[in-house]
């Protein structure tokens, strides 16, 4: 079988990962023309989490994790307000990356007969009951068996065979942005911790890196979907006024193509698969930070759908066994997201001191499990259950 999966991020690499193993025939098309140095700190466990174990690479994704000893609120001067240990939220094993530090290790993990081609962004597809052929950008064309739009949110897939963009995308009210600064005085005082604004309507947060580079994150509320056309611009002057550390950062902000800025939304597609054309991660079932586990459900989905396809009679029983298996963990954590939107930020200094206050309380043993239960959403044995069964499961022909 070969498969042209379109993305090389978390879920497109997972994905060219598990089906080579089994055997496939992988093409990776990239439109960026290099692996993207964007991104945040993403918290890591659950299913995900299985599935890199099941993979063998928990060993190389240890190598590149932080250890984020608690989440901190600061005031405008760098006061203590509150704090909490981000493990707290996670029912097992739990790891925080950068996320382009994931995908390369994801990338490393992939056999050299894996074709990965950057700046291949698809132009076209057509499909039938037998196959479907994809159009390039560079003028090339690839022939497959099957055809995975991995590329997020904002997928070319979706758009070219399921249709445009807005009928799938729900803005959940925010919009965010991160991207790396040099700054050693604000490494010093953000190693080892997770350091956040106490903040009304907008937050910033700072993580020091090991190359002595200091990685931020911002979010914000904003009615209005749109995105502004200077993003550097609009960083500046949304976040201007927070105090502590942030006039600095603000300062070191880079030019708008290096930065990362996009909205807080969802994607809810009624249906993830279209003839020889199926979707995977963000671009069928995004959660949102809002949500989290984002990166997690995006390389365990990518095994289930591998698991399926390796293991079933034919292409069109293994995207229907997929969705089926992992579409109501996925709403699940979409429906985490949507149900926190309101309450994500707080609006007002009495919601601000509410907030305070819930932390305090999530110290407590028997809030600290709900809260996890919420966060982390119901056990899944899902991964497990599946890598019990490869043993047993021979490759299929189609």
């Amino acid at each position: 079988m070969k498969v042209v999966v379109c993305g090389a991020g978390i879920a497109g690499l997972a994905l060219a990962n598990r089906l080579a193993a089994h055997g496939a025939e992988v093409v990776v098309l990239e439109r960026s023309a290099a692996p993207r140095q964007q991104g945040y700190m993403v918290d890591f466990f659950g299913p995900g989490y299985d599935a890199l174990e099941a993979m063998g690479l928990v060993p190389a994704a240890r190598q590149v994790a932080y250890e984020l000893d608690e989440a901190v609120l600061l005031d405008e001067a760098g006061n203590r307000r509150a704090a909490l240990n981000p493990k707290q939220f996670a029912n097992g094993p739990h790891l925080d990356f950068m996320r382009p530090d994931l995908e390369r290790v994801l990338h490393d993990s992939l056999p050299p007969e894996v074709s990965v081609r950057y700046g291949a962004g698809l132009v076209e597809v057509a499909h039938d009951e037998d196959g479907v052929t994809v159009a390039c950008a560079d003028g090339s064309t690839v022939h497959a068996d099957l055809l995975v739009g991995a590329d997020g949110i904002h997928s070319t897939v979706r758009r070219l065979v399921f249709g445009p963009e807005a009928g799938f995308l729900r803005y959940l009210g925010y919009q965010t942005a991160a991207f790396v600064f040099d700054a050693p005085d604000i490494h010093r005082a953000t190693a080892g911790r997770f350091c956040l604004t106490d903040t009304i309507g907008r937050q910033m947060g700072f993580y020091g890196l090991r190359d002595g580079r200091v990685a931020s994150y911002a979010v914000h509320r904003s009615p209005d979907p749109t995105l502004p056309a200077d993003p550097r611009a609009a960083v500046r002057e949304i976040y201007r006024g927070l105090g502590w550390v942030v006039p600095q950062a603000l300062q070191a902000c880079p030019p708008s193509e290096q930065l990362y800025y996009d909205q807080v939304a969802q994607i809810v597609v009624p249906r993830w698969s279209r003839g020889r054309v199926v979707l995977v991660g963000d671009a069928c079932y995004a959660v949102s930070l809002l949500a989290g586990l984002g990166s997690s459900l995006a390389v365990a989905g990518a095994y289930v759908l591998a698991e399926q396809l390796h293991r079933t009679a034919s292409i069109p029983d293994a995207l229907a066994g997929y969705e089926r298996i992992w579409r109501p963990l996925a709403e699940e954590k979409q429906q985490t997201g949507r149900n926190g939107a309101r309450w994500f930020l707080p609006e007002t200094p009495m919601q601000l001191r509410l907030r305070r206050t819930a932390l305090r309380f999530m110290r407590l043993p028997v809030v600290n499990r709900y809260v996890a239960a919420i966060v982390g959403g119901k056990s899944t044995a899902v991964i497990k259950n599946l890598t019990d069964d490869t043993a047993s499961a021979a490759p299929t022909t189609r």
